[in-house]
């Protein structure tokens, strides 16, 4: 975390346009020449319900969320259930204020709308106010929008209060409005932008506060991207041309942006009735010669257990995206957690084999699903990208040159007829698909109507030519080629110029820190403020989750004393597959975790690892939860 930053928190009712809102104004900042990063927080519900989006904006790179947030601009639920203080679920209609206070810092800036809030029914507002030295201003912002025209502009009015209160040109919000706004909504929102925030010059001492946007510049032109994002365009990059899909939060965005995108190029994609037909039509696809994928979230995953099986044992490439929220059952669909990797790594009928990536970052979701197609198709398997709702949903500003790598049509190991031709076939003409010894385990395939090509493919185990068979023999000779695919996967990952693990930090660090997934930037801010403070500390985001990189993980913990794991789920399923796949070290590894629906901060982190540690004492927070080493 910087000093020299500015968080800002819009919040609101679901369907009152805070992501819209919050997205066109961290764009905007973007363009200022700002670095910029997002977190949405948001119910299971179509409307109403609190919800709320940060922005956090520096002239520095950020990596995480902030430590608690500077701007307050609260909305009001305008779809609340019930607005009375008895309700079972309590007055909805002032959450957006009242559930915001906790984590506003010191000196920070509250703007709310007085058409729609009254801040005299929170008990202690006045004397929080004063206590810790907060801005109010208390605007008309719904009035004020519908004198101008329709009171959903009051989103508009309160981003030109915004601008006005913390200092920023209205020049770069005007000019995405221009790009993003049809001329018949354009002029009204313009003139309440305006409106509102000549008002505040006019009627209030915009420099009585301390929160001010700081000024940046980039070197090169950035977008604004999610993980879901750039796991779609790096599926559509390496040629990816259908999808099926079943709606599920948060894997949806994933979906849906290949929805949108796959009929540009040419690709097909279906909504079809559950996760299984989804996941079968995906290796249907694949065998047929398309490259292909489908995913979704926890319980529709589980559904893809059957389809999956039956891809590792056709040896049919497919790639399967699987983004994680709490559970179990429907558990909390739009809070993010870390407590699928077990279920992604173990489900399916017995000795199964995929392979596992879990993207710590924006660019890693990009660069490792296409590496995900790439092993898929290249040794037959089923390649799993696994994520959660934090890295999907959050927002960064990135430089665009990342995602300029160039697309890969290629089939992977698959033969011409020419090929075809010379390869070996049985008395009856089909070919040998599933050779018993070759290299690397990978047993060339064809694809249906190719000359010379014919062969079967059955869920059940087989011969060379696809037929039914239980000898002893055939079954100990194919289980050890397919597993072989998993060893040759290793050494291809481990003899790459660049790894899929993230280092950070001092090399001769006394202290580790290993994470995997979405926490890697917030354990990244972590020990840069640990570091800071006289602490020697370095950090380890795992990103291979099957095969595991067990040289490179062990290399890191023998580098230091001891190892905290930071991860976002109750049973420390990361720390587990650690010891699971390392076979030693219990004693060296104990465990941050956090599993209320929220993402760790980056203090989290470092009072966890300070109270823990350093100090050998106990949390008294009950937002994190540590488990001691316990010995092999």
């Amino acid at each position: 975390m910087t000093d020299n930053e500015f968080i800002w928190r819009i919040a609101g009712g679901s369907g009152d346009g805070i992501a819209s809102t919050s997205q066109n104004f961290a764009k905007a900042l973007m363009r200022s020449g700002l670095d910029v990063f997002t977190h949405r927080h948001y119910p299971s519900r179509i409307r109403g319900g609190h919800t709320y989006t940060e922005v956090r904006a520096a002239a520095e790179p950020v990596k995480s969320r902030g430590d608690g947030y500077n701007f307050l601009l609260a909305l009001g639920d305008s779809f609340a259930r019930n607005p009375q203080e008895d309700a079972y679920y309590g007055n909805e209609e002032i959450k957006p204020l009242s559930e915001n206070l906790d984590e506003l810092r010191e000196g920070g800036v509250i703007v709310y709308d007085s058409g729609l809030l009254d801040a005299s029914e929170i008990e202690d507002f006045d004397a929080r106010v004063e206590e810790n030295n907060w801005h109010v201003y208390d605007i008309d912002l719904r009035n004020m929008a519908r004198d101008v025209g329709r009171e959903v502009m009051r989103n508009t009015a309160g981003v030109g209060v915004t601008c006005a209160l913390a200092g920023i040109d209205l020049h770069w919000i005007e000019e995405l409005m221009s790009d993003a706004m049809p001329e018949k909504i354009l002029e009204p929102n313009l003139e309440i932008l305006n409106k509102a925030h000549d008002m505040v010059v006019e009627e209030y001492d915009v420099d009585a506060n301390d929160v001010t946007v700081p000024e940046g510049s980039h070197d090169e032109e950035q977008v604004l991207m999610s993980g879901s994002d750039a796991i779609a365009y790096g599926s559509l990059d390496e040629g990816c041309r259908f999808i099926a899909g079943y709606p599920m939060t948060p894997w949806t965005e994933v979906f849906t942006i290949m929805c949108q995108n796959l009929p540009e190029v040419g690709g097909i994609s279906e909504q079809v009735e559950d996760e299984i037909a989804a996941a079968a039509l995906a290796v249907g696809a694949s065998h047929a010669g398309a490259k292909a994928m489908s995913g979704s979230s926890g319980g529709g995953f589980a559904l893809m257990s059957e389809p999956l099986g039956l891809a590792e044992m056709t040896e049919t490439p497919v790639v399967l995206i699987e983004a994680m929220r709490a559970g179990p059952s429907t558990g909390m669909p739009t809070k993010p957690e870390q407590a699928d990797l077990e279920h992604v790594l173990y489900t399916s009928q017995g000795d199964s084999q995929r392979v596992v990536f879990a993207p710590g970052t924006v660019e890693e979701a990009y660069t490792q699903t296409r590496r995900a197609f790439q092993i898929a198709y290249e040794y037959q398997i089923p390649a799993i990208v696994l994520y959660d709702q934090k890295l999907g949903g959050e927002l960064v500003s990135l430089p665009a040159s990342h995602f300029d790598e160039e697309p890969n049509p290629s089939l992977g190991s698959t033969l011409t007829e020419a090929e075809l031709e010379e390869a070996p076939h049985d008395d009856s003409g089909k070919y040998s698909r599933f050779q018993h010894d070759v290299e690397d385990g990978v047993s060339p395939r064809s694809i249906p109507g190719q000359k010379g090509g014919r062969f079967l493919a059955t869920g059940n185990e087989h011969t060379p030519e696809g037929h039914i068979a239980e000898t002893t023999s055939n079954r100990v000779a194919q289980m050890d080629r397919r597993t072989e695919k998993l060893e040759a996967i290793s050494a291809d990952l481990a003899a790459q110029d660049e790894t899929h693990q993230t280092h950070y930090g001092p090399d001769e660090a006394t202290y580790g820190l290993m994470t995997f997934g979405s926490q890697q930037g917030t354990v990244e801010e972590a020990v840069d403020m640990l570091n800071e403070q006289g602490h020697s500390v370095k950090a380890l985001g795992v990103s291979d989750m099957a095969p595991y990189p067990v040289d490179e993980v062990s290399e890191f913990i023998e580098s230091v004393d001891e190892v905290l794991v930071v991860e976002m789920n109750a049973s420390a399923q990361f720390r587990g597959l650690t010891q699971k796949e390392l076979g030693k070290y219990g004693e060296k590894l104990s465990s941050l975790l956090k599993y209320n629906g929220n993402p760790f901060e980056p203090l989290d982190i470092v009072e966890g690892f300070k109270t823990t540690i350093i100090e050998g004492g106990e949390l008294s927070s009950n937002k994190t939860k540590f488990v001691p080493a316990a010995g092999d």
